[in-house]
């Protein structure tokens, strides 16, 4: 797939019917003039960087019974994370003990300020809005940007693409001239490109990374509290119990996130309401004084107590956050203001309580730390409590599960990632998808972990460096869309990065000195993951602009065509390529070996827009090869990163009804060319005066140039469903790219190796799109880069 630096507006200038001309031959002249600049363009440059408007979710007003429908369902899949924090927040906070009662209150303190800046006024009332059409996440962020400056390196990226400020019918004022130096300092700094997409994989693989360790550290929490009853349960036998939970997880993935969420969410529901009450209860039964922890004084105190010691131990306070990039990454599968109303009415409260009463009650039982949240539990309710809690911990996976699949999804549809199958899920909802591959590598890396680090303490550390990492590039590229895009007002930003990128800042500070403890973990899941997906997108990029150089001209393809050895044959052949600018090189290889073209022939690029989605009848884009008797035809099939592209037959027959609808635009197109053409010279001859008898010849050639066009168009429809009957075959290019001998070795490694060895072991083209097998036929070529 690819990517769109912009897709704004186009230079054609379009002449519209509204407008006044002081003669009418000054109008034919314009339209004459308007025709020739639509038709002096061969490629479909403009045209597939142009989308009329994005009918997404995001921009639906949807019904309040729909939305408070996908905000329960929100509960079994976004929260699972942040909500099952109280397991482990206390116990990794005050590893070596709580040296004051009021450190108690210090903690508490950071936790409440924690949650309401991160969570709450971050992610809930400014990231969420930053949505690109309606999807969440790294990439939607980074494509967002893409649209609105040209900083993509995806290489189908046209010169033409318009920048937004300069066609921006706004008057010139501070923020948009700060905008535009923005925009054309990072259009200019290949650095800022390079350094932009690559932050992008890094905060993609971390959030993957996050995906891996979220499973195994609350599953393993979740079932540890059983020790408190049972003796029995060691190490190994909770550990061996985790994995056997962790592996029917992954294996109901394939039923879909509207299933699983239905399902997950009344526990989620439930476990809300147990932590809240419990915590309630707690904060009037042992010390109701602990609200005076609203007070950020208590911070200052706490860290002028334990100096180093309570820089250290923001490692465990972020851990109350964890789940929160989940939060942003899933709001495709909901809605900004489902997720608004299900935080602010029932996760941000139950969160609090839970918090606010484990402090109470460990202001009376200091030496519980390690066991904060099941020894703070009623007695009667021990027991329900540990089923629900190892059943929200489980869904506490699923919110990273199904971020997981979404990202994915979304730098595999823009480029930067090989080729996977990808599931949709719901027929209801859009968005929800799932990713079979994955899913099982998920499994397998939370295994992995899992059994090898055994306790949660470990696992704990590398958690929190994935968990804040992230924060931090998503509030690098908000702040670039905050002044680019939005055109915030500075003061506003300065504020932005002052409270909550300080904050962030700090906690990663902290996070990173456990490095060496379990924290370099995320980086060996992000370094491998980032390689796979610059390696991927390198050698694409390098292929493309290979196909681009040794394009068919349209003088080479008419000397090929006249060939005496060629030969036309019965039906309708589709060229798959990926490259947009014109005809591929192998469409020459193909017709040197086999020196026989189909009756009709469709060249299918298929191109992937930095947008959500694109509408259907928007979707195919048409240009006719000249000669005309030729019947070839060239076609982008534009999608946006959300959209379905194994569509079965849906996608032969609906290209096959934009091209009989192409084919009368086109012959009407040319016929008014010709009219156009010899009206002018009329018109010339006719300065002087007007031939009564003229209008009534003008009214016969206008009759008979209408039957001629509709003989015209129905031949040519005539021939395209005979060719359809007669057979549409699928030619599929299979290009094998190799270093030239020239390369150095870190390019031979590169292409020869690493690129190769992962696109063998991943989907090829027809598996992707589903092309029927015995209408397939694959035309290798060797592309040396």
């Amino acid at each position: 797939m690819s990517n769109d630096a912009g897709l704004l507006q186009s230079p054609i200038e379009e002449t519209h019917d509204d407008e006044v001309f002081d003669h009418p031959a000054d109008q034919l002249k314009e339209k004459k003039t308007s025709f020739q600049k639509l038709r002096r363009y061969d490629s479909l440059d403009l045209e597939s960087a142009k989308v009329l408007g994005h009918h997404d979710r995001g921009s639906k007003a949807l019904e309040w019974s729909v939305i408070l429908q996908l905000a329960f369902q929100s509960f079994g899949i976004i929260y699972g994370d942040i909500g099952t924090s109280p397991l482990y927040v206390y116990a990794s906070t005050f590893t070596s003990g709580i040296n004051h009662s009021d450190d108690i209150l210090g903690v508490l303190s950071l936790v409440f300020y924690t949650i309401t800046l991160i969570p709450l006024i971050k992610y809930v009332f400014i990231v969420l809005p930053a949505n690109d059409n309606g999807e969440g996440g790294t990439f939607a962020l980074y494509s967002l940007i893409c649209r609105y400056a040209k900083v993509g390196l995806i290489p189908s990226q046209q010169a033409e693409d318009s920048d937004v400020s300069n066609f921006q019918l706004e008057l010139p004022s501070k923020r948009l001239k700060r905008a535009s130096r923005l925009k054309s300092k990072l259009e200019n700094s290949n650095f800022a490109k390079f350094f932009l997409l690559i932050i992008t994989m890094l905060g993609t693989s971390m959030v993957i990374g996050d995906g891996v360790l979220t499973p195994c550290i609350s599953v393993l929490s979740a079932v540890g509290g059983i020790k408190e009853k049972a003796s029995s349960m060691n190490e190994e036998r909770i550990m061996w119990t985790s994995i056997a939970i962790l592996v029917c997880l992954f294996m109901v993935q394939r039923f879909g996130t509207d299933k699983v969420g239905y399902t997950f969410a009344p526990i989620i529901c439930i476990w809300f309401a147990f932590i809240g009450g419990i915590g309630a209860y707690n904060f009037v039964k042992f010390d109701p004084t602990v609200a005076k922890a609203i007070n950020p004084k208590y911070i200052v105190d706490y860290f002028n107590r334990n100096k180093k010691d309570a820089w250290v131990s923001l490692g465990g306070v972020v851990l109350a956050i964890t789940g929160t990039e989940a939060l942003f990454a899933d709001v495709g599968h909901f809605t900004v203001r489902s997720v608004q109303i299900s935080m602010c009415s029932v996760t941000y409260p139950a969160l609090i309580l839970a918090y606010t009463g484990q402090a109470s009650f460990l202001r009376k039982h200091e030496g519980f730390v390690a066991e904060t949240f099941y020894k703070s539990i009623p007695g009667p309710l021990f027991w329900p409590m540990f089923v629900v809690a190892v059943a929200a911990s489980i869904i506490a996976s699923q919110a990273m599960i199904s971020g997981t699949f979404s990202i994915i999804h979304q730098s595999l549809s823009l480029g930067c990632f090989p080729r996977v199958k990808v599931v949709h899920t719901s027929t209801k909802y859009e968005g929800q998808v799932y990713i079979p591959e994955v899913n099982y590598l998920l499994m397998l890396a939370c295994v992995g972990v899992t059994a090898g680090f055994k306790t949660t303490q470990k696992i704990g550390n590398a958690y929190g460096i994935a968990v804040v990492f992230v924060m931090t590039l998503t509030s690098s590229l908000l702040v670039l869309i905050m002044i680019m895009i939005w055109k915030t007002n500075i003061f506003f930003v300065i504020a932005y990065v002052l409270i909550i990128v300080s904050v962030e800042l700090l906690y990663l500070s902290s996070v990173l000195y456990k490095f060496d403890q379990g924290g370099y973990l995320p980086f060996f899941f992000a370094a491998v993951l980032t390689t796979v997906m610059y390696i991927w997108n390198d050698v694409y990029r390098k292929k493309y602009y290979y196909e681009l150089d040794h394009k068919v001209s349209p003088e080479k393809l008419k000397e090929i065509t006249t060939n005496t050895n060629f030969s036309r044959i019965p039906g309708l052949a589709m060229f798959y390529s990926e490259l947009v600018h014109g005809i591929p090189p192998i469409f020459k290889h193909y017709l040197a070996n086999v020196s026989a073209l189909h009756w009709v022939l469709v060249f299918v690029s298929i191109k992937s827009l930095p947008i959500c989605k694109v509408p259907v009848e928007e979707r195919f884009l048409f240009r006719r090869v000249e000669p005309r008797e030729l019947y070839v035809f060239r076609c982008v099939v534009r999608y946006g990163y959300t959209d379905a592209h194994n569509e079965r037959h849906s996608f032969e027959r609906t290209l096959l009804e934009r091209l009989k609808e192409f084919i009368k635009e086109d012959t009407w197109l040319t016929q008014m060319q010709a009219k156009n053409g010899a009206t002018t010279e009329k018109d010339s001859e006719l300065e002087d005066g007007f031939d009564n008898k003229q209008d009534e010849r003008d009214q016969d050639v206008k009759q008979d140039g209408e039957r001629e066009q509709e003989d015209i168009v129905r031949k040519e429809i005539e021939l395209v469903e005979q060719a359809c009957q007669a057979g549409v075959v699928h030619l599929v290019g299979e290009n094998e790219v190799i270093a030239t001998k020239e390369a150095g070795i870190g390019k031979k490694i590169l292409i020869d190796y690493a690129y190769n060895f992962v696109k063998k072991n991943l989907r090829q083209t027809d598996k992707v799109f589903e092309i029927p097998h015995k209408r397939l036929l694959k035309v290798g070529m060797t592309y040396e880069l």
